[in-house]
């Protein structure tokens, strides 16, 4: 559905809307991850039916709707949990994954309501484009510094941000400061140190804090201080949203 959606969205061929019909109906989730992209698909097939009126792309509105119903806190419907700090929590392992990415998806389909100027309902409750926006700006700034550790977990953004990220390449000491080659298991030296690591690695967010905003900085805590790919790609998007002087 993810990859036909895409293709649909690229060439506009009425193959790619039958096959995504052949599929049935997907999974009314409340995730969006780098191994369930049902969301992202809802969000992405829902363009046509809030900005083109095209009723055929009805059923993804909904869908899309329905997930967002159950991302903001105060809906009837919501399955998302807070930590007291509010940074939106889905699970222990690499957080962050799941903000970004929800998150993305949350300023796209604000970006859509404006455009269209619209609002839904989340039982009785009224949802308009800056309950959305709101609740994005809210997860950036958490990520990037606002929240009770006062750390951002961007590394190398603002004054106070992981220092010991679990990332081979930021961990091992450059060949430059040290005489001797590393074999396999050469690395656990520095691995175990209570060092910060030599090599900066400058923008990567890593997993993120605990239920209770708390992040220990621990490199072997590789649930939270790990960083990955599929947590920074999604930061762009509301990254450039915000950095593009929208607001709500």
């Amino acid at each position: 559905m993810w990859g036909a959606a895409w293709l649909h969205r690229a060439t506009n061929d009425p193959y790619y809307t039958n096959f995504i019909k052949s599929l049935g109906g997907g999974d009314q989730t409340d995730i969006f991850s780098w191994d369930n992209k049902y969301a992202g698909a809802y969000v992405l097939l829902s363009r046509r039916a809030v900005l083109n009126k095209d009723n055929n792309f009805e059923p993804y509105k909904q869908a899309a709707e329905n997930f967002i119903c159950k991302i903001l806190p105060n809906s009837p419907s919501s399955s998302t949990k807070y930590t007291p700090g509010g940074l939106m929590y889905k699970l222990p392992q690499s957080n962050l994954q799941y903000v970004t990415s929800i998150t993305f998806l949350l300023t796209t389909y604000a970006k859509y309501m404006k455009s269209a100027k619209q609002t839904f309902n989340c039982g009785n409750s009224v949802i308009v484009p800056n309950a959305l926006i709101n609740l994005s700006r809210r997860q950036v700034d958490y990520i990037l510094g606002v929240n009770p550790m006062k750390m951002s977990y961007m590394v190398g953004y603002g004054s106070n941000f992981p220092k010991r990220i679990h990332h081979r390449g930021s961990s091992l000491p450059s060949r430059a400061v040290r005489s001797n080659s590393l074999g396999c298991n050469g690395g656990f030296q520095s691995f175990r140190t209570q060092n910060p690591n030599p090599n900066i690695l400058t923008g990567a967010i890593v997993g993120g804090p605990n239920q209770k905003d708390e992040y220990t900085d621990q490199r072997d805590d590789y649930a939270r201080s790990e960083p990955a790919t599929y947590i920074n790609a999604a930061f762009v998007g509301p990254l450039a949203y915000f950095a593009g002087g929208r607001s709500p």
